[in-house]
């Protein structure tokens, strides 16, 4: 009787035993698990924290170095990347500190171009990251006439930057600007699309993703015809094999006989909604995306009937028709197409028939010799066509990327809505 009861006693110890050790390894491993979570919270937090500093430390910057109007620069380095476009090396010529910008962001040029009657501005994206100080980069694809328009004379600038521009050269520059811009705080998956030359912003918003150290889901879009025209291939090779994160889908809508699938380009297509199906499965990230007319609109409208919500839609436009929604052209086009207005340009003293058709204020003025307006971007993102209205109402084809200050408008993306009196 006596062992039994010793038995019993023994194996209640153990088991109180084995009770107490599981109690005791349960309590410690939460104690790990919420120290764990403490630290991942803490660790999250002085990110968020960091995240703060670094914007206020780069708005300082902003502040600090920035200037207004022109400033003069060197050309640094000239680099052919492939067939007619051209890479161009800009530091500043009285050597001080450059201001930091955001990624997809541009430079405003004032370029005096022989036989011209005045300063050709123009604009042309950065196309490298914001995380090299000492020097801003654009890269530039010469323009030539339009297909359906070989009489027509070519890019003025862009044959002016490739032909005459030179190492050493000095050149007057207006700081980055434009509200077309990757949103580094966010960490959410993107897609970057570039049609053409296009590539150069979203090239841009890429290298600031990958020399950040980001890991960032991040898919690549690029549609061009051929390898002829392939811009930046060894790069964006390198910056694929290298990023586990980074997904290239490069597109060549007409490939070449020498042209190898696999290696050359990913998909023998143009750029798509349907593309995007098939290799995204989804339509949950941010889209940015920049490239010709037909491109842009294409995708834009498909973006939305696909359920994009139109905040992640961010685009940057060619020119003044470049991205129109339905309801922009039905809100234009409310006037009669036989309707026309008067617009006198009163600093020139001329006053010019506008008969409709989506012509815009400054190709109209353009078009009739007035020399007092000046295009940029095209697109009203840059401001250099802006100009008082002394009378009468404009009507916008499409949002500005700068606003006008009251009285004043884009004339690049405006068409008269009543006779018109403008400052030019």
């Amino acid at each position: 009787m006596d062992v039994l009861i010793d038995l019993a006693a023994a194996t209640f110890l153990g088991i109180l035993s084995i009770y107490v050790g599981t109690m005791a390894i349960s309590y410690h491993r939460r104690t790990i698990l919420a120290r764990q979570s403490h630290d991942i919270d803490r660790n999250l937090l002085q990110a968020q924290i960091g995240l703060i500093s670094d914007r206020r430390r780069i708005e300082r910057e902003k502040s600090d170095l920035s200037w207004n109007g022109f400033r003069k620069f060197e050309v640094a380095g000239k680099e052919i990347e492939v067939r007619d476009t051209c890479s161009f090396y800009l530091k500043p010529h009285d050597r001080k500190d450059l201001p930091p910008f955001e990624p997809g962001q541009f430079l405003t040029f004032n370029l005096n171009i022989p036989g011209q009657p005045k300063a050709v501005i123009r604009c042309y994206s950065l196309s490298d990251s914001p995380l090299h100080p000492d020097y801003y980069r654009v890269t530039i694809k010469r323009a030539p006439p339009p297909h359906d328009k070989p009489d027509i004379p070519p890019g003025l600038a862009s044959n002016f930057f490739l032909d005459q521009i030179n190492v050493g050269d000095i050149i007057d520059v207006k700081a980055p600007s434009g509200h077309f811009f990757l949103d580094t705080s966010s960490h959410g998956p993107v897609v970057l699309i570039g049609g053409g030359v296009g590539l150069t912003p979203v090239l841009s918003m890429l290298n600031s993703i990958v020399e950040s150290g980001s890991k960032r889901e991040t898919y690549f879009f690029y549609g061009i015809d051929n390898n002829e025209s392939h811009a930046f291939k060894p790069h964006l090779q390198q910056i694929a094999l290298e990023n586990e994160n980074v997904h290239l889908f490069v597109c060549y809508s007409r490939p070449g006989i020498d042209d190898v699938e696999g290696e050359d380009f990913q998909c023998g297509e143009r750029v798509s909604i349907d593309l995007f199906k098939q290799k995204l499965g989804s339509n949950n990230f941010d889209f940015y995306l920049c490239g010709p007319p037909p491109m842009m609109g294409s995708l834009v409208e498909g973006l939305e009937e696909w359920g994009v919500p139109e905040a992640r839609v961010h685009f940057e436009a060619f020119g003044p028709a470049s991205v129109k929604k339905a309801k922009d052209v039905a809100a234009v086009g409310d006037a009669s197409p036989a309707e026309t207005f008067e617009v006198n340009f009163s600093r020139s003293n001329k006053k010019v028939k506008w008969a409709g058709g989506g012509q815009s204020i400054l190709e109209l003025a353009e078009e009739n010799g007035v020399v007092n307006i000046s295009g940029g971007c095209l697109a009203g993102n840059c401001g250099s066509c802006i100009t008082a209205i002394k009378e009468g109402e404009v009507d916008y084809l499409n949002d500005p990327g700068t606003p006008a200050d009251d009285g004043s408008c884009h004339t690049c993306i405006t068409v008269p809505k009543s006779n018109l009196v403008i400052d030019a």
